[in-house]
């Protein structure tokens, strides 16, 4: 992979989301990470928004005339009824992830659950089983792990140019005293769930799975997490050591880096985002990708992959599969267990009242 400053490699993509087959969705939950997903889906990509669903009709009809959606219910039952919605984007915070998804799945739609994709572990497998068992589709909805940026990244980790990875760290903090739901446990608040699953899923995504998970942090009075450090180790590689930072009261660098024994990686904030990277060998110029510029947007990129997957009779996507989103949620499951957050409820199944749940604003970063 010799190159020069100006001269990056030619590296692969992720497939035109324009080209991908249309499928008609429908937004569970109308608050604000729900209206990035529809402006950004329609307008890059050959998805199209026919209807979105809250518990409040006022609510779901601002949404939709805000946004030009055909049809706007004020309750999720009658958004999982329409049968024009082949596809549902489960939208609510995280609390309420699991239940929605299986009203969803059992109302046989296809589902792309924001993330975190629940609280724990268990309901997510609750979800992929549900799945599984009705032969739909169900994704969590990582969009960093699509985005170019992302395939290009892991492209130069799989090529060998780093040679031997020896530490990766992801950051991630906002500002978000005013953000209510994020203080609130009974909504499954704090930093962790929020902003710390995109560090995780960044590590996850180039070495895999931990053996090894050691956290310190801080809780707020009602016990959710105010920031957080997690360093995870990794059996088969003893020298390999990844740091996820997350912090919910500051707004941090927000970058993240891979270190190999030839090579480094440095991710241009928000690393989550849409940006750019910059490779520096041990010996020879460095050189950024893209060279210019990067695409606008995002969350397109996971919404294409949801219509390939399902176009192709897939229930699983092979670049954010199943295991991977267990795992991510096993990691921050024993984060959490170190820390002593625990969230009311979260063991409990369906909450037959899916309806008359809390619906504040999911709001994107």
């Amino acid at each position: 992979m010799t190159t020069t400053a100006t001269t990056p490699p030619q590296l692969p993509g992720p497939p035109d989301p324009r080209e991908a087959p249309p499928l008609r969705w429908g937004i569970l939950g109308a608050g604000g990470i729900a209206g990035r997903f529809a402006r950004e889906v329609p307008a890059r990509s050959s998805q199209r928004v026919v209807a979105v669903g809250s518990r409040d009709a006022l609510k779901a009809a601002t949404f939709a005339a805000e946004h030009g959606v055909d049809r706007a219910y004020g309750s999720y039952a009658g958004l999982l009824a329409d049968p024009d919605v082949d596809v549902v984007y489960v939208a609510t915070p995280h609390s309420h992830h699991h239940a929605h998804a299986l009203l969803a799945l059992n109302s046989g739609k296809h589902v792309l659950v924001e993330k975190a994709f629940t609280r724990n572990a268990a309901e997510a497998r609750q979800v992929f089983d549900a799945a599984r068992e009705l032969g739909l589709f169900a994704m969590e909805a990582m969009w960093t792990r699509f985005l170019p940026h992302m395939v290009a990244l892991r492209h130069v980790v799989a090529s060998g140019a780093l040679g031997e990875v020896l530490a990766v760290h992801a950051d991630h903090g906002q500002r978000l005293d005013l953000v209510e739901r994020l203080y609130a446990p009974e909504l499954a608040g704090g930093a962790l769930l929020d902003l710390g699953v995109y560090p995780v899923s960044f590590v996850h995504s180039i070495l895999g799975a931990p053996s090894g998970v050691h956290a310190a942090g801080a809780l707020t009075d009602l016990g959710v997490d105010i920031h957080e450090a997690i360093t995870l180790t990794y059996g088969d590689r003893a020298r390999t050591v990844a740091v996820c930072t997350a912090n919910m009261w500051a707004r941090t660098a927000t970058t993240a880096s891979v270190v190999g024994t030839e090579a480094r990686i440095d991710v241009a904030a928000p690393f989550y985002g849409t940006t750019r990277f910059t490779v520096t060998p041990f010996e020879g110029p460095a050189w950024s990708w893209p060279a210019e510029g990067a695409d606008l947007g995002g969350f397109q990129h996971q919404a294409a992959e949801v219509a390939r997957c399902v176009a192709a009779g897939l229930q699983e996507s092979t670049v954010l599969p199943w295991r991977a989103t267990v795992e991510v949620m096993e990691t921050m499951d024993e984060v959490r267990r170190q820390l002593g957050v625990v969230y009311p409820g979260e063991l409990v199944g369906v909450d037959p009242a899916v309806d008359a749940v809390p619906e504040p604003d999911a709001t994107p970063r």
